[in-house]
């Protein structure tokens, strides 16, 4: 396994299955991405606007690169529905470097 890499995962949140959907579409046509994975039926508990809130939310795990994320995170808040959207950048310290290559690639 490579030491270390440019790839990152970015966690975003989104109100419901259809807006990920179409929050992933975008940015694998956009070419910011390489993969999403979208888990539904998540729970989130939170505090807004000096309230603790909870809602049902759909997960998206986004695989991508360094490079790619600030039109990444442009393209995401700009087309999510939440005034203050998630946006959560993970480095990845290490993978399969079959995977790496796949994924750096697949953002070019």
């Amino acid at each position: 396994m490579p030491a270390s890499t440019n790839a990152v995962i970015v966690l975003v949140t989104a109100p419901d299955l259809k807006t990920a959907r179409r929050l992933a579409k975008s940015a694998l046509t956009a070419k910011l991405i390489a993969c999403a994975n979208l888990v539904p039926k998540i729970e989130s508990h939170y505090w807004w606007q000096g309230e603790l809130e909870t809602s049902a939310e759909v997960l998206l795990i986004l695989k991508t690169t360094r490079p790619r994320l600030a039109k990444l995170e442009q393209l995401i808040l700009a087309q999510h529905p939440y005034d203050t959207a998630e946006f959560v950048v993970l480095p990845i310290a290490s993978g399969s470097a079959k995977y790496l290559a796949w994924l750096a690639a697949a953002v070019k």
